[in-house]
């Protein structure tokens, strides 16, 4: 796994399990525990994550830091983090991808509707096909908040920066073939991934390829952390400030 390319089987497959196992522990465990004490699927999707894809990726990404360097480190085995970008740089290239992402991702909302209705409704998930609000609705307020606030940490900092690590730190620099194409290649491996969410797999990858792309191009991994955690802790942050005031039905 250390080496500097993998197999095109042995990408897939590192791509693809860590989704696989989020899907199986919310089916199985996290959904039926959340629905028992009358909290909505959200924050089954939140814990499925913590127990599969923090074991999983950052697990890995240990384990092999330690057979490599005989401690619990990444060096080596997490790539584009030796060249940093000056801060301001860094920051003039994180704002732009954030906008970039929230105006996108909200333009081809449409789109995601209409995959779902035509591919997906079969998809066995409560709330499927729709936004944050789906998998919140319906229950008391103060649970919505509760459940949404809980998931911040999680899902707005903590995953994201494991995710980033992992895909592309780890998965995008080990690509059978480099290239202009390995950013594409891997915002596609990494929409399959979320197979939770199979509608928004073409959306997802117009809307977060610039990331990626802006990784290998300045070989600074800190410009994706930045995009993905940037905007998933914003928009945690402003629906839990929006849940409270009320201010979203």
């Amino acid at each position: 796994m250390l080496a500097d390319r993998h197999s095109l089987p042995l990408s897939i497959a590192l791509h693809l399990v860590p989704g696989v196992l989020i899907v199986a522990v919310y089916l199985l465990l996290t959904q039926p525990l959340v629905k028992s004490i009358g909290y909505p699927p959200l924050l089954g999707w939140a814990i499925a994550m913590l127990l599969a894809l923090v074991p999983f990726e950052l697990g890995l990404l240990l384990w092999l830091g330690r057979r490599r360097n005989g401690r619990f480190s990444l060096r080596g085995v997490v790539h584009y983090l030796d060249k940093p970008l000056p801060r301001r740089k860094l920051v003039a290239l994180v704002i732009p991808l954030i906008l970039w992402f929230l105006v996108v991702s909200t333009v081809l909302t449409p789109m995601d509707d209409f995959f779902y209705r035509l591919l997906f409704r079969w998809v066995p998930f409560e709330g499927a096909g729709g936004g944050v609000t789906d998998v919140l609705g319906g229950y008391p307020h103060s649970v919505m908040v509760i459940s949404l606030a809980a998931c911040v940490p999680m899902t707005g900092l903590c995953f994201p920066v494991i995710e980033e690590l992992y895909f592309r730190g780890f998965l995008m620099s080990r690509l059978p073939r480099q290239g202009r194409w390995a950013p594409v290649v891997s915002t596609v491996l990494f929409s399959l991934y979320h197979l939770w969410t199979p509608w928004v797999f073409l959306s997802r990858v117009i809307f977060f390829l610039p990331g990626p792309w802006c990784v290998w191009r300045k070989k600074d991994l800190r410009v994706s952390i930045g995009m993905h955690a940037g905007t998933n802790f914003l928009l945690g942050t402003l629906g839990t400030v929006a849940l409270l005031l009320n201010l979203v039905p």
